[in-house]
């Protein structure tokens, strides 16, 4: 049953059945770099894009493709790319449709290696990135203009956790041609970007998707609800011949295929020059956490909302972040847009400081100190002074960061464990 809209029965049925020629449940791990060509012919057809088909591991690969094909039906895309890291996921997203002299928009709520990556690294691709308070969505309308490629933004801001207004944003962006770009990692199950207007999803499946912390990994994926010849002038890498490939417009090359002139541009261009694929074993590794994915998150949440009601009373805590304890605007965007929990992530701040701070993440036994979020393992962080350190003091508290915020990504241990530890290491700090 691989028609289901249930995620519960699409992370263990999409894209595989059996493998075709051993019969095996389980999806095989295709680790091999090529693959044999049936002929000269066959070899040109796929070089071409005349047919698709298996070439090298680099471009794409079995293992991955399932992965990919999962991924997608759980979103209600079209396809999906999968990559090295989540951070070549972001790369990609943006780079895919700008090039130097353009700029994009994004929300400040973000996780500090993609405001490093935007505000750094881009700029010396001569690509701009307008940073906006996604608390006024017409905020990102006033940034645009005609050179803008595209809006960016977390759905669960990691480590803000205030929701982003998808729906209100991603309606602005169709009225200009622009599409917005969610990085949905924090919440997968919880949010479907695609239903409220977004037009791709990025994923670290690092954190959720996989949840056992073994495997690096990103993903891409294609909502096919773009009109990317609508917006023509807006997106010439799409709409304009493309000398990497003897000419060809991806608008127009692929309409047999389906609305996948992204995906596919991503995958036969910036996969094949740069070279950041995900490794086939890594793969496989993501197909095994995915199902079991609607479980663990049905846990992490109902576990983080504990430990936030916990955190509420404490009297070292001076405040709790987490989507629960928000009001107005903050709190209906939550509802609107999380639906059967607000995510296994809890930010707080402690009387202390950082020196606080730092006393209670030492003081800790069951959590472990690790830069990562989604592990099935709960994990805790100081954010100033790791993930979020190469920013400067003033982008630290634009993306959600002080010096005594201590961010919690709560596993799915027993909570009366959870709690006992949380305790333990408050009284310590």
């Amino acid at each position: 049953m691989t028609d289901s809209k249930n995620p519960e029965t699409i992370v263990l049925h999409a894209g595989h059945r059996k493998d075709d020629t051993t019969n095996a449940v389980a999806v095989p791990i295709y680790q091999t770099t090529s693959f044999q060509f049936d002929s000269t012919e066959h070899a040109a057809n796929l070089f071409g894009l005349k047919e698709f088909g298996n070439i090298y591991s680099r471009i794409m690969n079995p293992t991955n493709d399932v992965l990919e094909q999962r991924v997608t039906a759980l979103e209600g895309g079209v396809a999906a790319l999968a990559l090295g890291s989540g951070q070549a996921a972001s790369l990609f997203a943006i780079q895919n449709i700008c090039h130097a002299g353009d700029n994009f928009v994004s929300s400040t709520d973000l996780y500090g290696g993609t405001w490093n990556l935007f505000a750094n690294t881009f700029k010396t691709m001569g690509i701009e990135v307008r940073y906006v308070d996604p608390s006024d969505p017409e905020g990102f309308r006033k940034a645009t203009d005609e050179r803008t490629r595209c809006y960016y933004a977390e759905t669960l801001p990691n480590p803000k956790l205030n929701v982003f207004p998808i729906k209100e944003v991603a309606d602005i962006g169709r009225e200009l041609g622009v599409p917005l770009i969610m990085d949905n990692t924090a919440c997968p199950i919880l949010c479907r970007p695609f239903d409220h207007g977004a037009a791709i999803i990025v994923y670290s499946t690092t954190k959720y998707i996989g949840g056992h912390g073994t495997s690096i990994g990103g993903l891409l994926v294609d909502g096919g609800n773009f009109d990317w010849e609508a917006a023509g002038d807006r997106f010439p890498m799409l709409n304009q011949p493309d000398p990497s490939y003897h000419g060809a417009v991806w608008t127009e090359a692929v309409k047999p295929l389906g609305p996948i002139a992204y995906i596919i541009k991503a995958r036969v261009t910036l996969l094949r020059d740069i070279g950041a694929p995900m490794a086939p074993f890594n793969a496989f590794q993501f197909i095994q956490g995915i199902e079991t994915l609607p479980l663990r998150m049905e846990r992490h949440c109902s576990n983080a909302q504990a430990v936030a009601d916990f955190l509420a009373g404490h009297d070292k805590v001076t405040a709790v972040i987490h989507p629960s304890q928000q009001s107005g605007e903050a709190r209906k965007r939550a509802d609107t847009y999380l639906k059967g929990g607000y995510g296994g992530l809890v930010g707080f701040e402690l009387a202390g400081g950082a020196e606080a701070g730092r006393k209670f993440i030492d003081a800790l036994g069951l959590f472990y100190h690790v830069a990562n979020i989604g592990d099935a393992r709960s994990l805790a962080i100081h954010p100033a002074s790791t993930t979020h350190s190469q920013l400067s003091a003033e982008d630290q508290l634009a993306t959600g960061v002080s010096q005594g915020y201590v961010r919690l990504s709560v596993g799915i241990e027993h909570i009366d464990d959870i709690l006992a530890d949380l305790k333990q290491a408050l009284d310590a700090a």
